[in-house]
């Protein structure tokens, strides 16, 4: 990875493609020979992604009540249509004014980057327990907003989105939240010239507060921390989509193993 020498700020120096902190892919390209422009995205495409996400997914769910959709529809076309920018625009971004996501972002995976992302998973699902246990002495219901949406749906006897939701919550989220958090905003921080532990704690710190749930702040810290620390020992997105797919598998699986026999 390109994080041997010091980290200058990038502010008002001519961005580089190889800056310090960049991610694993950066290096591989540079090491091929390939000429790639410098990266003329950064924290206010980060600032354009997030605010997006909020103004999509606010409007998304006006217009649902407003037309009295289905619970299933709800909780479906709710949680998905905010990707759109949460993935979209770290694609767009880096499209544009990059090399494209898949160098940029650091879109890797191979068997060690695997290895490193179970790794980071597992312990992220032991903290993540330690955390909701002690959240419980203070506040008893720790509840995710994701397992009260799994309620309505199968409250409302869809089987087909109950299903669905489970693959949203254990691929699609991994995916589209790392893509930003890991992956657009870890790297703009780096290319800003942010050390590698505050970026990975405010990164982290961001990645809670995101999901708008109080209660479970401190829970989804830990996680947040560890994505961050894999993402930085890897300079793998893909390690991190990894770990965070490992931590959301085990709520997916109770709600397809544990879900009543319901009929489409």
């Amino acid at each position: 990875m390109c994080d041997v020498t010091p980290t200058p700020r990038l502010d008002d120096a001519e961005p580089v493609a190889d800056y310090p902190g960049c991610p694993v892919t950066v290096t591989a390209a540079v090491a091929e020979g390939r000429v790639l422009r410098a990266p003329r995205w950064g924290l206010w495409d980060v600032l354009i992604g997030a605010v997006a996400a909020i103004v999509i997914g606010v409007s998304a769910a006006g217009v649902l009540i407003a037309v009295n959709a289905t619970t299933g529809i709800q909780v479906l076309v709710g949680t998905t249509l905010p990707w759109l920018a949460l993935a979209g625009w770290p694609i767009l971004a880096t499209t544009w004014r990059g090399n494209g996501p898949r160098i940029d972002l650091g879109l890797r995976l191979t068997w060690g980057d695997t290895g490193w992302g179970f790794l980071a998973g597992f312990f992220g699902l032991i903290l993540a327990g330690i955390a909701a246990l002690i959240t419980q002495l203070f506040v008893p219901d720790v509840s995710s907003a994701a397992g009260e949406a799994a309620n309505e749906l199968e409250a409302s006897g869809g089987r087909g989105s109950v299903v669905i939701f489970a693959m949203l919550v254990m691929v699609g989220a991994p995916i589209v939240e790392e893509l930003f958090f890991r992956g657009l905003f870890f790297t703009a921080l780096r290319k800003r010239g942010v050390g590698a532990v505050l970026t990975i704690v405010i990164t982290a710190v961001v990645f809670a507060g995101f999901h708008f749930e109080p209660v479970r702040f401190f829970v989804l810290l830990p996680t947040g921390l560890l994505l961050g620390i894999v993402r930085w020992k890897t300079g793998s997105t893909g390690a991190a989509m990894v770990g965070h797919g490992v931590v959301n598998a085990p709520g997916a699986i109770v709600l397809l193993v544990g879900m009543p026999d319901m009929t489409p």
